[in-house]
């Protein structure tokens, strides 16, 4: 058996914020409540977070997780993953009178207003994000109208808009302003008339999370970022660190990291997407331990205290899932 003094040391540092945003948190709970209100099952189209350790502890309390709302029985009650909808899905839900609790994360929310305020002024509408992600599928199928997908700087020539003086454009909320920046500034010479939304509706939770990144990659030898492989947040944290000159990995899930890779390494950084949760920060640590003689400090960050509210329907006075079905109906 190995002991503490044979063991080599390894300084660990934690990043400042990590882990779960209010978005995140306020999406699981829904999911929870609503197991709570109606009973199992309640139906999730899609993952409801992009974190495997969070969709098999909902799934063992009762939730079902499908691709389509084809797939959920008629009436029964369904939550729309965080990332949103399209209004496609919005309209195959209430054809099927499903009674639907919208997790749609609050700030994604507001993208889908921004667009739409733009479409309805007759705008074409400028999408700066990731092709194929959830949010964006969601975002494109919100807004009305002509939407150009961008996701680099060099797609930014592809852009034909109806009218150049007629453009605007809106940005996925896992990019921060520093992945944005460049997008823009090219945007914006190829079309001066453009308009957008301030710097400040950038999500509050990306944006934080890279900056920890950037300080914890001027403080360790290599940064570890809990998080899943489809998580796009999570990815962008690791080529933060990469970028800053660390090494830098992608950890899904601890007890499978190979500890090899921290070979030669007196300091390890840790930090978690927004999806993830703290317990798997835990369980790294842990895992760490049982080669490393490990000492545990935390950068100082940014504090967060946003909250977010629940929908009404988890909140307001209890009603069964088939009257709530009828009540949706009724109001269509």
């Amino acid at each position: 058996m190995t002991t503490d003094q044979s063991r080599p040391p390894l300084r660990v540092v934690l990043a400042k914020p990590r882990g779960f945003c209010a978005g995140v948190e306020r999406a699981i709970e829904i999911v929870e409540r609503a197991l709570e209100r109606y009973g199992a099952p309640i139906y999730v189209r899609h993952e409801i977070v992009h974190n495997r350790r969070v969709v098999e502890l909902l799934r063992e309390k009762g939730a079902r997780f499908v691709e389509e709302v084809s797939e959920v029985p008629p009436g029964a009650v369904t939550v729309f993953s965080a990332h949103g909808v399209a209004r496609v899905v919005e309209s195959d839900a209430a054809g099927r009178e499903l009674h639907v609790i919208d997790a749609t994360c609050p700030l994604v929310s507001k993208v889908h207003k921004e667009g739409q305020r733009y479409a309805a002024k007759g705008y074409d509408v400028v999408l700066i994000g990731h092709r194929g992600h959830p949010e964006v599928e969601g975002t494109m199928g919100q807004i009305p109208g002509k939407v150009h997908l961008v996701a680099n700087v060099d797609e930014v020539a592809d852009v034909s808009p109806t009218d150049p003086d007629r453009i605007s454009y809106v940005t996925q909320t896992t990019l921060s302003i520093d992945d944005t920046r460049d997008i823009i500034a090219a945007l914006k010479a190829r079309f001066p008339a453009i308009v957008g939304p301030d710097v400040r509706d950038i999500c509050y939770a990306t944006q934080n999370r890279q900056m920890a990144v950037r300080a914890l990659a001027e403080a360790v030898d290599v940064a570890l970022v809990v998080g899943a492989r489809n998580s796009s947040n999570s990815n962008r944290l690791r080529e933060i660190g990469e970028a800053a000159g660390v090494r830098s990995y992608l950890v899904e899930d601890p007890s499978d990291f190979d500890l090899s890779i921290l070979y030669g390494a007196t300091s390890v950084g840790i930090t978690a997407g927004a999806s993830a949760p703290e317990e798997l920060v835990e369980e790294l640590v842990e895992r760490l331990r049982a080669r490393f003689s490990v000492s545990v400090d935390s950068l100082e960050g940014v504090e967060e205290n946003v909250q977010f509210k629940l929908p009404p329907e988890l909140t307001g006075p209890h009603k069964g899932a088939s009257d709530l079905a009828r009540i949706a109906v009724k109001a269509r």
